[in-house]
C-alpha cells in the first residue's frame, strides 16, 4: 500500500481480466498526480480495463476529479486502455458527474455493474519484456531483441523502423538518466509498440534548435510512426510509438 500526502492506493489487483485499484484519502493539488500517475501505471500493465474504487476518496474542489481524465488522456492512444470509476455512494458518484470527468472516466456503483460496462475488443496480441544494461551496449542488445521478437511474429519487415525507434529511446535514457532502461515490444493486428521504461521523473519532449541543423532523435520517431507520446508513471515514464504497415522501411 502506498501512502504519501493523504493519499492511499492499494496494490493493483485482477478481477477477472480487468485490473482492480483501490484509492482512498484526499485528492487535492497535493496528491492529484499520485493518483493520475497510480492508473498509468495500472493501465501500461495493458489489462481489459483498469477499474479504480474512489468510495472512500474525497475531493474537496470538484475540480480535482479531473485526475482521472488526465490519467484516462494519457493512455488513450496507448495501450489504450478503459478506465472506470467505482464508488458506491450517490453523493460521491454526483459530485464526479457534475465536475466533467464522468464524460470520459464512467463511474458505476459497484465492479460489478463497472466489469459489465467495459468492453475493450483487442486483435490477436503478441508481448515481450526485457530489462537492459545502463551503457551502451544496451543498444545492441534491443536491436537483436527487436529482430527475434518482430520475426516470430511475422513482422520482420517493421525490425528495422522499430529498432530505429527504440535506439532514439535507449539513447536517451542513457543520455538523460541513470536508470536501466526496460524495453517493451508489443505486435497487435498489422501494428507494432516499441515501449523504454525508465526511472526518471522527468518526461521526454521533442526539442530542435532554430540555430542549428540539428534534428532531435524525438523528431526522427514522429517521422517513422504514426504516434508516439510519453506517459508518467508511479516509478517514473514510459515512452511508446505506435508503428503501422506505412512506417516500413
Amino acid at each position: 500500500m502506498a501512502e504519501r500526502s493523504g493519499l492511499s492506493v492499494s496494490a493493483a489487483t485482477p478481477i477477472g481480466g480487468s485490473t482492480r485499484l483501490k484509492i482512498s484519502g484526499t485528492l487535492d493539488s497535493s496528491t492529484y498526480h499520485q493518483a493520475r500517475n497510480s492508473v498509468i501505471s495500472a493501465a501500461i500493465e495493458e489489462p481489459e480495463a483498469v477499474v479504480v474504487d474512489v468510495s472512500e476518496l474525497h475531493a474537496p474542489a470538484e475540480s480535482a476529479w479531473a485526475a482521472f481524465t488526465s490519467a484516462r488522456w494519457h493512455v488513450s492512444r496507448w495501450p489504450d486502455i478503459p478506465v472506470v470509476l467505482v464508488c458506491d455512494h450517490e453523493a460521491g458518484r454526483a459530485a464526479i458527474e457534475r465536475s466533467g470527468a464522468a464524460r470520459h472516466v464512467p463511474v458505476h456503483g459497484d465492479e460489478r455493474a463497472a466489469a459489465q460496462a467495459v468492453r475493450n475488443p483487442r486483435g490477436s496480441r503478441r508481448r515481450a519484456t526485457a530489462g537492459l544494461d545502463a551503457d551502451r551496449g544496451c543498444l545492441r542488445s534491443a536491436r537483436t531483441l527487436m529482430a527475434k521478437w518482430l520475426t516470430q511474429w511475422a513482422h520482420a519487415d517493421m525490425v528495422i523502423a522499430a529498432s530505429t525507434v527504440a535506439t532514439v529511446f535507449l539513447e536517451n535514457v542513457l543520455e538523460h538518466t541513470t536508470s536501466r532502461p526496460v524495453l517493451l515490444v508489443e505486435a497487435i493486428d498489422d501494428r507494432v509498440m516499441v515501449v523504454v521504461c525508465d526511472e526518471s521523473r522527468e518526461l521526454a519532449a521533442r526539442q530542435e534548435l532554430s540555430c542549428t541543423r540539428t534534428v532531435s532523435g524525438l523528431a526522427i520517431v514522429a517521422a517513422l510512426s504514426r504516434s508516439w507520446g510519453c506517459n508518467p508513471t508511479a516509478e517514473g515514464k514510459t515512452v511508446w510509438a505506435v508503428l503501422g504497415p506505412e512506417n516500413r522501411l
